[in-house]
């Protein structure tokens, strides 16, 4: 699977998800304990919104944990989704980007937009009851990228929790939530 085919439908998958979110939901507990749900939704789409606007070369967001709520979220999710996957296709996958840290690899980047969609769709799915569940292809690819990306320095940078020791015979899903610190 291509990383872009891979942030397509993690993109669909998160959509899903954060449009799953009822208005009685945004106070609730996320696997992130320092984010509740409307504060892990401002992150996510803070997150990819800004992933658009660095691939397009424009002035990031001054605070993208920060990010404007609107009614419909997954309107709202969908809509700065299609932008950024639109951003990405159009940026040379050789060439740097600024994503907030400095000039990287595109494909660095566009890693890192797949790693931090997965992960927190499955927080959000997690804290609201939704099935958090990528297909088994989608979430070994994004297992498969978080290994070659999230190395203990980035795990202290990013504020990423250890990993969770489960079963090698564990589905992709909870294998990808295990690696990001997260209890399955």
């Amino acid at each position: 699977m291509e990383l872009l085919d891979a942030l397509s439908q993690t993109f669909d998958h998160a959509t899903k998800v954060v449009g799953g979110v009822q208005p009685d939901q945004l106070g609730a507990r996320t696997p992130c304990t320092e984010w509740d749900v409307r504060a892990l939704l401002s992150h996510m789409t803070g997150v990819v919104n800004n992933m658009g606007r660095g691939a397009r070369g424009e002035d990031l967001l001054p605070n993208m944990e920060q990010f404007p709520l609107e009614d419909d979220l997954g309107s709202q999710f969908r809509t700065g989704a299609e932008h950024t996957l639109a951003s990405w296709k159009a940026t040379d996958p050789s060439g740097n980007v600024n994503i907030g840290a400095g000039p990287m690899p595109a494909q660095a980047a566009m890693s890192i937009n797949l790693i931090d969609t997965a992960t927190h769709s499955w927080d959000v799915a997690r804290a609201t009851g939704q099935d958090g569940t990528l297909s088994d292809e989608l979430a070994t690819m994004v297992l498969g990228v978080a290994q070659g990306v999230v190395n203990d320095d980035v795990r202290k940078f990013a504020g990423i929790l250890p990993p969770i020791e489960i079963s090698t015979g564990a589905a992709p899903t909870d294998q990808l939530a295990a690696f990001m610190g997260r209890q399955p």
